[in-house]
């Protein structure tokens, strides 16, 4: 049975949550304030919160002064592109993992897992060196390469996880009815595993979206995504910070509109499997 939690239980936990909540929160809502302001008040020693000359002057300096358009549509390319690439990989992987596993699985799994843990400035040379040399360097395809690696980890750790919750039974009585490898995966897994797979995909578009070293390092005009769009306005002169408040607000307003409506299906495919 149940513990009963008092009202005033509940009060308490729901008003420590909003706090936690709104203390995460505010340095975006600041962000998209500060962004509305002139450098003069953006710099003011004394800020105000909501009492000042609201402006939209940065957003059109943003806008004459950098192609949006252009890095926006290199963001979307290069986090669907990674993404959809991991995803391609992992499935089969996570598969073969959670279904027909070796006695070297888990340390294959925890290995995967360490090369996160690993600064991605060690492996910067001899990237960077292998896209200039194979003609990668600056462009989509590059980048989608590189943050597929990256992230390929992450990937194939969350669709196992969500793999192992499927009852093998019901992948055997696939194959004794005469289903492939292929049709196996295609028609029988991959349905059972839609909400994994889909918070899976949303968590990874979140990670490339937001990826900043290597989009920085191997970019310079023709591929470069949001990330570089935001960075291009801190200068040796100084930091803009109205102007770069009006960039960043312009590079993270998709995928915070992606969050809040694909919430739901993220919190569902995040603790599939956590409730036996």
């Amino acid at each position: 049975m149940a513990r009963e939690v008092s009202t005033g239980r509940k009060a308490v936990v729901t008003a420590i949550a909003w706090g936690i909540g709104l203390l995460i929160f505010f340095p975006i809502l600041w962000t998209v304030l500060t962004s509305f302001k002139t450098e003069g008040e953006a710099i003011n020693p004394h800020p105000s919160f909501l009492f000042f000359d609201w402006t939209l002057e940065n957003y059109h300096t943003v806008n004459e002064r950098s192609d949006y358009l252009g890095h926006f549509w290199n963001s979307v390319v290069i986090a669907l592109g990674s993404t959809l690439l991991g995803l391609l990989i992992a499935i089969p992987a996570a598969w073969s993992m959670a279904f027909v596993p070796g006695k070297r699985t888990k340390d294959l799994l925890m290995w995967m897992l360490s090369t996160k843990m690993m600064p991605a400035v060690g492996v910067l040379v001899p990237i960077y060196l292998l896209a200039r040399d194979t003609g990668l360097l600056d462009s989509k395809t590059g980048l989608v390469i590189v943050l597929t690696l990256v992230n390929l980890p992450i990937i194939v750790w969350m669709l196992y996880t969500y793999f192992k919750e499927i009852p093998g039974e019901i992948l055997e009585a696939a194959r004794m009815d005469g289903a492939s490898l292929g049709a196996e995966i295609l028609y029988v897994l991959t349905p059972m595993a839609v909400p994994g797979i889909a918070s899976t995909l949303l968590l990874n578009v979140i990670l490339a979206w937001n990826e900043s070293f290597w989009t920085l390092n191997l970019t310079a005009a023709n591929s470069a995504p949001l990330t570089a769009f935001i960075a291009s306005y801190s200068s040796p002169e100084g930091l803009f910070y109205a102007k770069l408040s009006a960039a960043s607000t312009m590079a993270i307003a998709p995928i915070l509109i992606l969050g809040w409506f694909s919430q739901k299906q993220l919190v569902r495919g995040l603790t599939f499997g956590a409730v036996k």
